[in-house]
């Protein structure tokens, strides 16, 4: 079972190309966390086949919304995980984290997959065009196809050793980013917005509410940057950062024909 979290799309398309490639076609055999997690609802869940958790990177490990959903979420047959978390650059040392939440949810840790697409953080880095964005999400292709033989294989995912900037990155640097920078104070909407409140829809924290028409942020954000980016109307800044940047909304995987 593949069971992912997505703010811009890109690790619901991994997620996707990931189902549709292992051949997996019942329902329920992959799931979107989201609706769990925004109706603080724990899952349920029963699979003989392996785990599959994908999800972004923030700060070099999972995003810590997704963790606690996994944490505090059942699973019934298979103790195998493999873990695909999606990136702009690296995961840093997101290993040692994802192997202590494997011992403690009692999973056998089969390896994490680093896949390199586009950069979502318009609060702090930039954007790629929706050209290059093409290209970058085209390349990934490659890694996604690896990841899916070792899964059918049962193979665990090698990763490469990590130093000790990726334990820094991963260790102590988390818990300060999220103190420091994951704030949603920044958000404000222009003249452009329209009062059509799909951010507040597509927030998983429900941190967004409509006021007198217009979203109000509070402070259980988390950085997903769905609302930001997936706003119809590119009505959403954060501060000065988002300013002239392009806004990243990753395209839908299409499904093969095969069988």
């Amino acid at each position: 079972m593949i069971i992912y979290f997505s703010g811009t799309g890109n690790s619901e398309y991994c997620a996707e190309y990931i189902n549709d490639q292992l051949g997996y076609r019942q329902e329920g055999e992959i799931v979107n966390s989201f609706d769990y997690i925004k109706s603080n609802r724990n899952g349920k869940f029963t699979s003989e086949e392996p785990w599959i958790f994908v999800a972004p990177t923030y700060c070099w490990q999972l995003p810590h919304i997704f963790e606690d959903f996994i944490r505090e979420s059942s699973f019934e047959g298979s103790k195998e995980a493999y873990f695909v978390m999606t990136c702009g650059s690296d995961i840093g040392n997101a290993r040692g984290s994802l192997e202590g939440l494997c011992r403690e949810k009692g999973f056998r840790y089969m390896g994490v997959a680093e896949i390199i697409m586009p950069e979502n953080y318009i609060a702090m880095f930039s954007v790629p065009d929706r050209e290059e964005a093409a290209e970058i999400v085209s390349a990934a292709s490659g890694p996604l196809k690896t990841v899916v033989r070792q899964i059918k294989n049962g193979e665990s995912i090698e990763n490469t050793k990590v130093n000790l900037i990726d334990k820094i990155k991963t260790g102590p640097l988390n818990p300060v980013f999220y103190k420091l920078f994951v704030k949603a104070k920044a958000f404000y909407t222009t003249e452009k917005c329209i009062g059509c409140s799909k951010c507040a829809d597509l927030c998983p924290t429900n941190n967004i509410v409509m006021t007198e028409g217009r979203p109000v942020w509070g402070d259980k954000c988390t950085h997903c940057m769905a609302c930001i980016c997936r706003c119809p109307e590119e009505a959403i800044e954060y501060g000065r950062k988002s300013l002239g940047k392009p806004r990243y909304k990753c395209i839908k995987y299409e499904k093969s024909d095969r069988t």
